[in-house]
């Protein structure tokens, strides 16, 4: 497969994982069906389900990586080149920094609208975020749960794995992550993801992307380690 395929499908997935996770949070939040909208459950479903389908999309093209600490990760497992890896990431982040320009654009088609801090769905912690849980919660909570995101990943597209059932667990498990990690960050295991929000968002969410790129990353990378040492398939 062309390299070039394999990076507009990695754009392309980040951009639908934005576009529907994110708007999810930021649109369908507030809406017709009352002031909670469709709610947590709502929102984890939205990032789920969306990783789901765009797996059986783009997934016999690229992968379907759509988050750079999982194509980190894969590199590391020595599973993906550094040349591919780089092209991933950097077409993750270009999908990701559209969608959230699209969710932008609409957004600003309300009447008064005020982009608020950490302003589309962007990720974060501290006081004014979601729980107000402290930066220690949020460092521990993107490790463990991109830690054991990767793991899913591992086994589900292992050699000796049924590669029908791929897209079902790994969008179950993205699920299961937001239902427990959104009043704690907001959810992120994927520094693309919250690039982009936090760009047109600005403020503190853009104060407190570092540990959103970073954290993931290592949760990623020892994912891959405790793989290579223990889980080789």
């Amino acid at each position: 497969m062309e390299s070039s395929k394999k990076y507009f499908a990695e754009a392309l997935g980040t951009f639908a994982l934005v576009l529907f996770g994110c708007g999810a949070a930021t649109i369908a939040s507030v809406s017709q069906s009352g002031p909670e909208g469709i709610g947590l459950l709502g929102i984890s479903l939205a990032f789920g389900f969306s990783l789901m389908v765009m797996v059986y999309a783009i997934g016999p093209i690229s992968g379907c990586h759509i988050n750079p600490a999982v194509s980190i990760a894969m590199m590391a497992a020595k599973k993906l080149s550094l040349k591919e890896t780089i092209g991933y990431v950097l077409s993750q982040c270009t999908g990701a920094t559209l969608a959230a320009a699209i969710l932008y654009v609409i957004a600003i088609g309300s009447d008064g609208f005020v982009m608020p801090e950490w302003g589309l769905a962007s990720n974060g912690w501290g006081d004014g975020y979601l729980g107000e849980y402290n930066i220690i919660s949020a460092a521990i909570t993107e490790f463990v749960f991109t830690f054991l995101f990767l793991l899913v990943i591992f086994g589900t597209t292992a050699k000796i794995a049924s590669p029908l059932m791929a897209g079902l667990a790994i969008g179950i498990s993205l699920t299961l992550i937001h239902m427990v990690a959104i009043p704690i960050t907001g959810t992120s295991v994927n520094p693309a993801r919250s690039l982009g929000p936090a760009l047109f968002s600005g403020g503190e969410a853009l104060r407190q992307l570092w540990l959103f790129i970073l954290i993931p990353i290592a949760g990623g990378l020892f994912a891959a380690l405790v793989r290579n040492l223990f889980l080789e398939d």
